[in-house]
């Protein structure tokens, strides 16, 4: 029998590579499924501080306050966590902070919950009126180089930048019954 956890796809394992090559030190999020792997490697790394939020636009706030204290910080969250941090944005763009966001998505490909759909189809929308550079990765091959130039982005050119994991990506929900 074996109990070993399953390895997480190369594409997961690649985003952590880029993190951890980038010299992060701090990681902050509010827990999801799609971010599972990079949270869990974060959290083993003694190099790098995780950060759990309780609220997204927290983490707006730890990136900028890292930057601020010489450190590079990365934010991640769901594409419903987007909508909760569009105020917050207005810090990055008066304050000129670079900025690094991994968002994945829901409310696309065989969503089942009603309730992500609305701002899942305004994600990148809301990022670009707020002035964050959007890339999108949809492909599993892509993902380690979008990450890399979209982290090259935010912390060599001093851009704000979001990268979007497409649900397709991630792999489909479903809801769970219990039996209780």
């Amino acid at each position: 029998m074996n109990t070993q956890a399953p390895s997480a796809p190369a594409w997961q394992q690649e985003i952590y590579q880029v993190l951890k090559a980038g010299n992060v030190k701090q990681v902050a999020y509010v827990p999801d499924a799609g971010h599972s792997h990079v949270i869990r490697s974060v959290i083993a790394d003694p190099d790098i501080e995780d950060v759990v939020l309780t609220t997204e636009e927290e983490g707006v706030a730890v990136t900028s306050g890292a930057w601020l204290g010489g450190q590079r910080a990365v934010l991640l969250m769901q594409s419903s966590g987007v909508g909760n941090c569009v105020n917050m944005f207005s810090l990055l763009q008066s304050c000129r902070f670079p900025f690094f966001t991994l968002v994945t998505m829901r409310g696309e490909y065989a969503e089942f919950n009603p309730w992500q759909g609305p701002m899942g189809k305004q994600t990148q929308a809301a990022l670009e009126l707020m002035g964050i550079t959007v890339f999108r990765a949809d492909d599993p091959d892509a993902v380690g180089e979008i990450v890399s130039a979209g982290f090259d982005a935010a912390f060599e050119a001093g851009e704000q930048v979001a990268v979007l994991l497409s649900q397709s990506l991630i792999g489909r929900k479903k809801w769970e019954r219990s039996n209780g």
